[in-house]
């Protein structure tokens, strides 16, 4: 059973992923706002600091307009804000977390950074109480769904049972092995911290998943099918990973 720290941290990381969604829903609609009026941004990255330069030097064809993307910029900048104190009070409170080691640990997969393995930790708890990854992945809905009757059998789209939160935070990750394996420098740093068991499952992954995905792409599969898939393994080896960490009480 959760303790009152463990669901603490889960409802402080369900309100950092609702906060996004919120940020996302006012980006857009102050994207659509200017692409109705033809205001086109002509960089190649948005949201950095020459999109926001640009975004603050517009001028709408009449004051109304104007009005409305100057609110609409400020809740842009309201909302990243907000974002950013949920997450730096996330860090904070999971530094001193029971679950931290586990955290660490679940760092030194590609793909999952900080606040993935914070929002994996928080919604499955302890994923060694799991006899193996099968019954994880059906419990956050990563599995087929069947349709049975006689001797036929066919396989559907997944589930989408159970915890939904757990279940995107695999499936961003599984997005990062669409790439040939390689441990960048910064995944470097996340691995040093962990036993040399770890950094073995750690490459074992890498190895597995990048192949897998480019050869299930070659075969034409759409690429959401295929990250679906990486995300189920993915938990599978954070099963094995965390099999490898004491959780203390």
């Amino acid at each position: 059973m959760p303790t009152v720290e463990d669901e603490a941290v889960r409802d402080l990381s369900r309100a950092r992923d609702a906060a996004i969604g919120v940020l996302k829903d006012a980006k857009l609609r102050l994207t659509s706002f200017l692409l109705r009026h033809g205001l086109n941004y002509s960089g190649r990255a948005t949201w950095n600091e020459a999109h926001l330069r640009y975004l603050a030097k517009v001028v709408c064809p009449t004051p109304a307009q104007q009005i409305v993307c100057q609110e609409s910029l400020r809740a842009v900048s309201e909302q990243t804000a907000r974002v950013g104190r949920l997450e730096d009070e996330l860090v904070e409170i999971a530094a001193t977390w029971r679950l931290r080691p586990i955290i660490d640990a679940f760092q030194s997969m590609r793909g999952v950074q900080s606040h993935t393995a914070v929002i994996i930790a928080a919604e499955l708890g302890d994923l060694t109480r799991f006899d193996n990854p099968r019954p994880l992945a059906a419990f956050v809905g990563l599995i087929p769904s069947e349709y049975s009757t006689g001797a036929s059998r066919r396989l559907g789209p997944i589930t989408k049972a159970g915890n939904g939160h757990a279940r995107r935070a695999p499936v961003e990750a599984a997005w990062a092995y669409r790439y040939p394996a390689k441990v960048s420098a910064h995944l470097q740093r996340r691995i040093e911290r962990c036993p040399k068991p770890i950094q073995d499952i750690s490459w074992k992954a890498q190895v597995r998943l990048c192949k897998r995905y480019r050869r299930m792409v070659a075969r034409g599969k759409n690429p959401n099918v295929v990250v679906t898939a990486i995300a189920r393994e993915i938990l599978a080896f954070l099963w094995a990973i965390a099999r490898e960490v004491p959780i203390g009480d």
